[in-house]
């Protein structure tokens, strides 16, 4: 009988990434549930002190999401006492800022994240976490 000429079949890379990224994410929201926010809260939150009072276009900008998406997460980081809202230059802008309580969970919540860094880079090693990378900057 003649070798069958078709490829292997493989499992499709964007699920398997998809999949990937999810229990990346739960190892993350994992370690902060102690402080009470998810990965995605936390990320909001730093750039928002990274970047001082800002837009929610610009956040959603930095963050890479669309302003409707922003709007709702900054609504509940506002009802958790985490952001507040200010009056930009023009009174028409609205401005995110970290509250005093916003600042305090991120100073709670730093060492929990090196925590999950540090579970993800054992668990993914050298040369995965730079296959990561490498896929992030090309695309």
């Amino acid at each position: 009988m003649p070798a069958s000429s078709s490829p292997p079949s493989s499992s499709c890379y964007c699920i398997t990434l998809r999949g990937a990224a999810r229990k990346i994410s739960a190892i993350y929201d994992a370690a902060l549930a102690p402080v009470g926010v998810t990965i995605g809260q936390l990320s909001l939150l730093r750039r928002v002190r990274r970047h001082g009072p800002l837009s929610l276009t610009e956040l959603g900008r930095l963050a890479e999401l669309d302003r409707s998406t922003i709007g709702r997460n900054a609504r509940v980081l506002e009802k958790m006492g985490l952001v507040e809202g200010r009056t930009g230059a023009d009174q028409r802008e609205a401005l995110l800022a970290l509250s005093p309580a916003g600042l305090a969970l991120l100073e709670q919540a730093a060492p929990l994240w090196d925590a999950a860094q540090a579970e993800i880079e054992g668990r993914l090693g050298a040369e995965g976490l730079a296959a990561i990378a490498r896929l992030a900057e090309d695309f």
